[in-house]
C-alpha cells in the first residue's frame, strides 16, 4: 500500500515577490558563494572542505528547531503537542499556520507542535531530542519514510511510546513504519499479512494495471462516505484515517487546521467530550493543468488552450503559432501546500523566452497517465509539446517507492519528445549543496539522478534550492535560466528543417598527437563519421563538400592544407583573436589563474586561439583540445583539480556562439568534457562541464560495455548517451609455435601408449619451452626421464594453458557505426551467451547440457582441467567445438548466401517446430553428445535466437537521427552483452541502475567463490599463511556489469553480508560470525575509481561502515586482522579505532584517476618513485561514514598505514573486450611496487587478477594475466591483422597495447623480458610489417619505436645492440617522413 497512495513528492520555494530583479540575477547563485572563491584548485579545495564539514558532518545541517511551536502557557486551556517526521520541507509552512490560526483563536485547546525532516535524523543529537518531544507528545505523524535506516530509528522511538500516544498517524512510508499506525481501534500492525476486510480492498487492485493508482484515490474518495454508515468503531475509526489521508493530501493550512481539530477532537481523551466542529476536506483535482495566473486548475487541456490563447498578459510571441511548447510536469502536494515559487519562476522564464507552456500534476505517483491525457492530443494521437520538463525529479511512475519503467517509458514513447528531469533540492538547503564539492546529497543522487535515469530522463540539473528557515523553495535563477534555455534548445530540433540544422561532430585526440586524432573505445572513428554524414546527407541535411572516401575525411581534418609539406599541425577550422575569446566566455578570466592569460601556447598561434577542425555545410567536424597537462609532471603531480585551459573554452565557446551549432555530438567514448573540475553530480554554474557545454543540445555514442563513465557524461555535461557496439568477439586461436605444440599434443594422445610417447613428450616439453610457457607450467628438464604416468600431467598442464589461450575472446578489429555485425561473426558471441547458467531464465549452459550427457558436472570438468588432468583437458575441447559447431549450424540456417540474417522470427519458427530437424540436434548427432537433452536444448536456443536478433539489429544511426530530430531516444542498460543481452540493440540511451540495488544475492554467490579462491591461492604460494590485507580496486563500470560482485568481495574478505530492505535496496550489512567464516577477517585496502564514487557514493559509505563495523568487534586480533592493525596505526598516528580502520579511498571530489597513465602514455616521468607520489598524493583521499557531508577528505598517513600491511594486490576483469592491456586505467591504478616500497620487510606482494570473463571463473597472478593477453592480443597475427584491416585506427590500437605493456612494467615489474623482444620480431623486424605501420600512420608508429627505446633504456627490456640501433635509425627515419624531408 505504501507506494499507492504517496502524495507526489515536492520542493520548497520562493514567491514571485522574492524573485530577485534582472540586474540582480546574474549575482543570485554567487551571493551565496564565499567571497573570495576562486576558480583555481588549491584554494577552492581547501575552502571547500572548511564550509563542507560545518557542524555534524553530515549533508543536512538544519535543525527542526525552526520548525517548533511552543503555546502560550494558559491555565484554563489542555496544550496538545504534535510530532511530525517528513522526507521533505513543503508541509513546514502550512502546519505551521494552521497551528498558529488554532493558538490564535483559543477556543477547546492550545496546539504545541514540532517537525523533523527524516535526514535530521541521522544526527545523534537531533534524534535524542527526537525521542526526548515524543515522551509527552500526544500526536504523532509521519509520511513519505522510505530510507531505511532512518525508518528502523523512528520505529525504535515511536514504538516505546506508542501505547501512550493518543493517535499514530503514518501516511505513505515504508511498511516497517506504517505498522505504527493507530487510531482507536484502527490498526495496521497486520500490514502485509493482513486479513482484515479493510486491507482486502486495497489487496483486490492489482498494482500492476495502469489505472491501478487512479482507482485507489477513487477509492480514498469513497469509502469514507461508505464507511460513514457501518455501526462499528472499527468502521468509523478507519474512516478517520482515510479522512486524515485526504486533509493530509490536500495539504492547505484550511485542511491542515480542520485535520488537527479532527483528529485531537476524536483521539485526545480531555478534548473528546467537546464535540470539536470541523469540516470536511477541501479536494482539489488528482491530477490536472495548473498556471498560476489561470482562474482554476483544469481537467481538460482544450480547456486550459483556450484560456492561454485569450491571456491578455501575454507577449507577441507566444501568441504565434510557431511558439515552441513545452510540457512541465509538477507535484501537487507543492501547488496546495503553496510552496510553488520555484514553479512559478519556471514558467515565467520560458514565457519570457517565447515558449508556450502546458503545467500538469498529479496527486499520486503515477504521472504516465496524466503525461498522456495532457500532452497528446486525443483526435490527432499527437503531440502538444515539443519538449518535456520534469520538475519533480522522481521517476515517471512510482516516486520514491517502487517504480514502474516500462510504463514510463511506454508512455514517453507515445510522446516522443525530449525528456529532461530537473532537480530541486530536497535533503539540503542552498547553502549546503553550494559548499558541498559533491553536490547532490547521495541518497537524492540515487532516488532522483538514477532512476529517472531508467526513464530515458536527461539533465539533471538543480533549478530549486530551499530556505533553511521556512523550509519553502525557491528558484536559482541562473539554474532556471539555464534549464529553460535548454529545455527550449531540444524542443527547436523538433520543429527546424533538417536543411537549416546545423551539427558539430567533435573527435578526440587522446594523448595529444597527430597520429591519435579520432581515438574511442572499439570505433573506427573516421569511418563511422563517414557512413554518419552519407545518411544524413541522404536524409537532407547540408553536407556540402563530403569528400568521396573515408581516408579523404582523414586527410582534410588532420592536415593544413596551407603549408607545404604534410605539416605537424591540424587543420584550422577558425582563428579567435583574444578579445573575441574573452567576449565569447564569461569564464574565461577563471582560467587565468592555471594558464595564465589567453592566449596561452596550448591551441594557439601566439596572437590567436586556433580552433582545429573542417566544415561540410552545416556540418563542423571539430577535434576537441586535450587537458592540457599531459606532458607536464609536475602538474600531473599536484593537480588535485584544475580547469580547462583557453584553447578548451575557446572550442566551446565557437561551436555555441560562432558555428551556432544546434546539436554537438561527441563521438565516441571518451573526452575529457565530462571529466572537467566541478560537482559529482547536481553541477553549480561555476562548475566547468556546466559552462563549457553552455546551452548545446549534447549528443554524445558511447560504447554499450561502458555504462559508468557514460552515465557520468550524462550527469556532469547532460548528454543523450546513444550506445554503440563493441567489435564481435572472435577465439584467440593458436599460432606459430602454439599451434605446433597443439599437434604435438593431439599425436601423443594418439601415440602415447606405443613407443614413442616419452620421444613426443620430450619435443612438447621443449616447444612449450621456446613459447616461454615454461613461466606458467612447471616443465621437468630437458632429458629428464618421466615415468609414463607423470606424462599425462606434463601434457595436460601444457595443453589446458593452450586451450585456454585458443579459446580467450577477443573483439577483432573496430566497429563502424550502422554496420551490425553479420551473422557469422556473431557466432562467437553467441557461444558465449550459451556458455552461462542463466538460472533466473530456466535456461542451462550448452556445456552444462553436454556435459550432462556424458555424465558429468560441469564445474568437475572445469576444475579437472585447470589441474592439468588430461583427459578432462579433453573433454573440455571436445565440449568446446561441440558448442562451437551446434551453434554455427543453427546460425548457418538462419542467413542467407551473403551471410546477413534473413527474416529471424520465420526461419526460427520453421526451425524450432520440428524435433528431428533441429540443426543443433542434426550436428549433435555426429558426436558423442548425441544424447543431449532436447528440451533444455530447445529452450536454450529460442533464446540464443533472440539474442542473434538483437546482435544482428542496427539501431545506431536511427536513434541519433531521432535524437537530432529532437525526438525521445529509448533508454536501455549499459554493460556486458554476453551477461546480459538486454544491452542490446545498441542505439540506446545508456543507463547505470539503481544504485541502492548492489551487491545482489547472485553477486554475493559469485563473489565468496573468488574471495576462497583468492585465499587459497595466496596461502599456496606463501607456506599456508593467510595474507593479512589485501589492496584492492573498485570499478565503476565492471560493478554495473556484475550488479557489484567486486563490492561483495571486499564485504567477503571482511567478513559481513550485505542486508536488504522491502523494496530489495542495500543500505545495511551485518557481520558474519568467526565460525561460519572459517578464518580469519582479512583486513582491505580499497581504492575506488573517480568514476564508482561518483555512481556508487552510497556504496562506499556502507563499506565504510562495515570496516569500521569490524574493526570495533571485541575478536582475538589473529582471527581479525582489520581489528589488529587498526589498534596498531591508532596508537602509532595517535588517533582513536574508528579513524584508524578508514580504508575506503578515492581521488578529490571532481577529480579522476592517479594520472600515472597520462605520465606513461607521453612519457614524462623520470623514475618509478615519482610515479608513486602521483599515486599517493591523488589516491589519498578517504570518504568518512560519519561524516558524509565532508565529502572526500586528504588521510595520507592512514593510506600509507594501511598499504603498508599489504601482502596482496588484486583487481577484476569482468569482460572479454578489456584486459589489462586494452586500456591504461588497469595499471593507473595498481599499487604492487608502491607497496613494496611502503613495507617495512621491502617485500613484494603477490599481485592477482580475478577473471570472471568466461563460465570458467580464474584467478591468475598478474604476471600470467600479462603473458595471456601479450600471447592473445599483441602478438597474435589474428589480432594485429584484425587491428590493421581498420587502417589509420588500427596502427594507433597496436601501439596503444605495447605503452600500457611499458605502463605495468613501470607500477608493477611483472611483465616478462620476451615479451619486449617477441613484439619487437613481430613488428620491426619483418620489413614488410615495419613498411605497412610506417605508411598507414607515421605518428602511431613513431610512438610505437619510441615506446620500444623507452622500454630498454628504463631497464625493462634487455636486447641486443643491433635492434636498438636499428630502432634508433627507424625513429630518425619517421621524424624525418613526418616532417616531410625526403632524402
Amino acid at each position: 500500500m505504501a507506494s499507492l497512495v504517496s502524495s507526489s513528492f515536492t520542493l520548497p520555494s520562493s514567491k514571485p515577490d522574492q524573485l530577485p530583479s534582472l540586474a540582480q540575477k546574474h549575482l543570485f547563485l554567487h551571493s551565496f558563494l564565499p567571497k573570495n572563491a576562486s576558480y583555481n584548485g588549491s584554494s577552492k579545495s581547501s575552502l571547500r572542505v572548511k564550509c563542507a564539514a560545518i557542524g555534524n558532518g553530515l549533508f543536512t545541517q538544519t535543525t527542526p528547531e525552526v520548525r517548533r511551536i511552543v503555546p502560550e502557557k494558559d491555565q484554563n486551556l489542555p496544550t496538545v503537542k504534535i510530532v511530525y517526521v517528513v522526507l521533505e520541507a513543503q508541509y513546514q509552512s502550512s502546519l505551521t499556520a494552521a497551528v498558529l490560526a488554532l493558538n490564535s483563536n483559543r477556543k477547546h485547546a492550545s496546539f504545541g507542535v514540532v517537525g523533523y525532516l527524516v535526514e535530521e535524523l541521522r544526527d545523534e543529537s537531533t534524534y535524542k531530542t527526537f525521542c526526548k518531544d515524543l515522551e509527552d507528545a500526544n500526536i504523532f505523524i509521519g509520511s513519505l519514510i522510505f530510507v531505511e535506516e532512518l525508518a528502523l530509528k523512528i520505529k525504535a522511538a515511536v514504538e516505546k511510546e506508542k501505547d501512550r500516544l493518543d493517535a499514530v498517524l503514518v501516511f505513505p512510508s515504508m511498511p516497517e513504519v506504517m505498522r505504527l499506525n493507530k487510531l482507536g481501534s484502527f490498526s495496521m500492525s497486520q500490514l502485509g499479512q493482513s486479513k482484515s476486510p479493510f486491507f482486502q480492498l486495497f489487496k483486490r487492485k492489482k498494482p500492476q494495471s495502469a489505472g491501478f493508482a487512479d482507482s485507489m484515490l477513487k477509492l480514498v474518495r469513497t469509502l469514507p462516505k461508505v464507511l460513514k454508515y457501518l455501526p462499528s468503531d472499527k468502521a468509523q475509526d478507519a474512516r478517520l484515517y482515510i479522512l486524515s489521508l485526504q486533509f493530509w493530501l490536500g495539504g492547505s493550512p484550511d485542511n491542515l487546521q480542520n485535520f488537527l481539530k479532527m483528529i485531537s477532537g476524536s483521539y485526545v481523551p480531555v478534548l473528546k467530550g467537546l464535540k470539536i466542529e470541523y469540516s470536511e476536506p477541501v479536494l482539489y483535482l488528482d491530477s490536472g493543468i495548473w498556471h498560476p495566473l489561470a482562474p482554476c486548475m483544469y481537467d481538460d487541456v482544450k480547456e486550459y488552450l483556450n484560456w492561454y490563447g485569450t491571456r491578455r498578459d501575454a507577449n507577441e510571441k507566444l501568441k504565434s503559432p510557431n511558439a515552441p511548447v513545452i510540457g512541465l510536469v509538477l507535484q501537487r502536494s507543492h501547488i496546495v501546500t503553496g510552496d510553488e515559487g520555484h514553479y512559478v519562476a519556471v514558467i515565467m522564464e520560458l514565457e519570457a523566452r517565447g515558449a508556450k507552456v502546458i503545467p500538469i500534476f498529479a496527486g499520486g505517483l503515477d504521472f504516465s497517465g496524466p503525461v498522456e491525457k495532457f500532452f497528446i492530443d486525443p483526435i490527432t494521437k499527437k503531440p502538444f509539446v515539443n519538449s518535456v520538463v520534469s520538475l519533480t525529479g522522481f521517476a515517471l511512475v512510482g516516486g520514491p517507492a517502487r517504480q514502474d519503467h516500462p510504463r514510463a517509458v511506454e508512455a514517453l514513447r507515445r510522446i516522443d519528445v525530449p525528456y529532461l528531469v530537473a532537480l530541486p533540492l530536497v535533503f539540503q538547503t542552498t547553502e549546503e549543496w553550494l559548499n558541498s564539492t559533491l553536490g547532490l546529497h547521495p541518497i537524492q543522487v540515487a532516488l532522483q539522478v538514477a532512476l529517472p535515469e531508467l526513464d530515458g530522463g536527461m539533465e539533471p540539473i538543480v533549478f530549486a534550492g530551499r530556505d533553511p528557515k521556512t523550509g519553502k523553495s525557491h528558484a536559482l535563477h541562473k539554474r532556471v535560466e539555464q534549464l529553460c534555455i535548454r529545455a527550449i534548445r531540444w524542443a527547436e530540433l523538433k520543429r527546424k528543417s533538417k536543411t537549416e540544422k546545423k551539427l558539430a561532430i567533435t573527435v578526440f585526440s587522446f594523448p595529444p598527437d597527430k597520429g591519435n586524432v579520432g581515438t574511442a573505445a572499439y570505433l573506427n572513428v573516421f569511418s563511422s563519421i563517414y557512413s554518419v554524414l552519407k545518411e544524413l546527407k541522404r536524409d537532407g541535411y547540408n553536407v556540402e563538400g563530403l569528400p568521396e572516401t573515408p581516408e579523404a575525411l582523414i586527410e582534410d581534418v588532420i592536415h593544413d592544407k596551407e603549408a607545404q609539406f604534410s605539416s605537424p599541425n591540424l587543420n584550422i577550422a577558425y582563428k579567435m583573436s583574444v578579445r573575441e575569446y574573452q567576449n565569447l566566455t564569461p569564464y574565461a578570466a577563471a582560467l587565468e589563474e592555471n594558464w595564465g592569460k589567453p592566449p596561452g601556447n596550448l591551441n594557439a598561434d601566439g596572437e590567436n586561439l586556433l580552433v582545429y577542425g573542417k566544415q561540410y555545410g552545416n556540418v563542423f567536424i571539430g577535434v576537441q583540445p586535450t587537458f592540457g597537462y599531459e606532458g607536464d609532471p609536475m602538474r600531473l603531480l599536484f593537480s588535485k583539480s584544475a580547469s580547462p585551459h583557453h584553447g578548451f573554452a575557446a572550442y566551446y565557446s565557437f561551436v555555441e556562439k560562432i558555428f551556432k551549432a544546434d546539436t554537438v555530438l561527441h563521438f565516441g567514448t571518451h573526452g575529457s568534457l565530462e571529466f572537467m573540475p566541478g560537482k559529482q553530480v547536481g553541477m553549480s554554474d561555476v562548475c566547468y562541464p556546466d559552462s563549457l557545454i553552455g546551452n548545446i543540445p549534447n549528443v554524445y555514442y558511447y560504447a554499450a560495455n561502458n555504462p559508468s563513465e557514460a552515465t557520468i557524461a550524462k550527469r556532469r555535461s547532460y548528454a543523450n548517451t546513444i550506445s554503440y557496439l563493441t567489435p564481435p568477439a572472435e577465439n584467440a586461436g593458436l599460432y606459430k609455435g602454439l599451434k605446433q605444440l597443439s599437434e604435438l599434443i593431439s599425436s601423443y594422445q594418439s601415440l602415447k601408449d606405443t613407443g614413442r610417447g616419452a620421444q613426443i613428450v620430450s619435443s612438447i616439453i621443449s616447444t612449450a619451452k621456446q613459447c616461454n610457457l615454461d613461466k606458467d607450467v612447471t616443465l621437468p628438464d630437458e632429458g629428464e626421464e618421466i615415468p609414463p604416468k607423470e606424462r599425462d600431467l606434463v601434457v595436460g598442464k601444457v595443453y589446458s594453458k593452450i586451450m585456454e589461450i585458443e579459446s580467450r575472446l577477443l573483439p577483432c578489429g573496430l566497429h563502424v557505426i550502422g554496420e551490425p555485425p553479420s551473422a557469422l561473426e556473431a557466432v562467437a558471441t553467441l557461444v558465449n551467451i550459451a556458455a552461462l547458467n542463466r538460472p533466473e531464465d530456466g535456461i542451462s549452459s550448452l556445456p552444462a547440457i553436454l556435459a550432462d550427457t556424458v555424465g558429468r558436472d560441469i564445474e568437475d570438468v572445469y576444475r579437472g582441467s585447470d589441474k592439468g588432468i588430461l583427459k578432462d583437458v579433453e573433454l573440455l575441447r571436445q565440449i568446446t567445438e561441440a558448442s562451437r559447431g551446434a551453434i554455427t549450424a543453427f546460425v548457418e540456417r538462419t542467413t542467407n548466401n551473403k551471410g546477413q540474417v534473413v527474416d529471424v522470427a520465420d526461419k526460427l519458427s520453421s526451425i524450432l517446430g520440428f524435433g528431428i530437424n533441429e540443426p543443433w540436434i542434426q550436428y549433435l548427432s555426429n558426436t558423442k553428445f548425441y544424447r543431449a537433452d532436447r528440451e533444455k536444448l530447445r529452450t536454450l536456443f529460442e533464446f540464443l535466437g533472440e539474442c542473434l536478433k538483437l546482435v544482428v539489429a542496427d539501431n545506431e544511426l536511427g536513434s541519433l537521427k531521432q535524437a537530432l530530430e529532437g525526438k525521445y531516444v529509448e533508454p536501455g542498460p549499459g554493460g556486458d552483452p554476453i551477461r546480459n543481452p538486454k544491452v542490446l540493440p545498441t542505439g540506446k540511451n545508456i543507463h547505470a541502475l539503481d544504485p541502492q540495488a548492489i551487491p545482489t544475492t547472485a553477486a554475493m554467490q559469485s563473489a565468496k567463490i573468488m574471495v576462497d579462491r583468492l585465499i587459497e591461492r595466496q596461502k599456496a604460494e606463501n607456506g599456508g599463511k593467510y595474507p593479512e590485507t589485501i589492496a584492492l580496486v573498485l570499478w565503476g563500470t565492471d560493478n554495473i556489469k556484475t550488479y557489484g560482485e567486486s563490492l561483495a568481495q571486499v564485504l567477503w574478505m571482511i567478513g559481513v553480508r550485505p542486508v536488504a530492505d522491502t523494496f530489495g535496496r542495500v543500505n545495511r550489512v551485518e557481520p558474519v560470525s568467526l565460525e561460519e567464516l572459517g578464518r580469519p577477517r582479512i583486513d582491505v585496502v580499497v581504492n575506488c575509481s573517480g568514476v564508482f564514487r561518483d555512481l556508487f557514493i552510497n556504496q562506499m559509505n556502507l563499506l565504510d561502515r562495515a570496516v569500521k563495523m569490524v574493526a570495533e568487534l571485541d575478536e582475538p586480533a589473529e582471527q581479525n586482522y582489520v581489528r589488529k592493525h587498526a589498534l596498531e596505526q591508532a596508537q602509532a598516528i595517535g588517533i582513536d579505532v574508528r579513524e584508524a580502520a578508514t580504508r575506503v579511498f578515492s581521488n578529490a571530489s571532481g577529480s579522476y584517476s592517479s594520472n600515472i597513465n597520462l605520465a606513461v602514455e607521453n612519457s614524462s616521468w623520470n623514475d618509478e618513485k615519482q610515479l608513486q607520489d602521483m599515486y599517493l598524493s591523488r589516491k589519498s583521499f578517504a570518504f568518512d561514514c560519519d561524516a558524509p557531508g565532508a565529502g572526500m577528505t586528504e588521510k595520507r598517513k592512514v593510506f600509507e598505514m594501511a598499504l603498508s600491511t599489504a601482502d596482496a594486490t588484486f583487481q577484476n576483469l569482468d569482460s572479454s573486450e578489456i584486459s589489462l592491456t586494452d586500456v591504461s586505467h588497469y595499471f593507473d591504478s595498481d599499487p604492487t611496487n608502491l607497496v613494496q616500497n611502503l613495507r617495512k620487510d621491502g617485500k613484494k606482494p603477490s599481485a592477482y587478477i580475478a577473471d570472471t570473463t568466461t563460465a570458467n571463473a580464474q584467478v591468475r597472478t598478474l604476471a600470467e594475466t600479462v603473458r595471456l593477453d601479450a600471447r592473445t592480443k599483441l602478438l597474435n597475427p589474428k589480432w594485429y591483422e584484425g587491428m590493421l584491416s581498420s587502417g589509420y585506427e588500427g596502427v594507433r590500437e597496436i601501439e596503444k597495447r605495447l605503452t600500457n605493456t611499458v605502463g605495468w612494467s613501470a607500477t608493477s615489474g611483472q611483465v616478462d623480458n620476451w615479451v619486449y623482444e617477441e613484439a619487437n620480431t613481430t613488428f620491426i623486424q619483418d620489413e614488410q610489417m615495419l613498411n605497412k605501420l610506417m605508411n598507414t600512420n607515421p605518428n602511431s608508429f613513431r610512438k610505437l619505436v619510441q615506446t620500444f627505446l623507452e622500454a630498454n633504456g628504463r631497464g625493462y627490456w634487455e636486447t641486443s645492440e643491433e635492434n636498438i640501433e636499428k630502432l634508433r635509425q627507424l625513429y630518425s627515419e619517421v621524424e624525418d617522413k613526418i616532417e616531410g624531408i625526403d632524402r
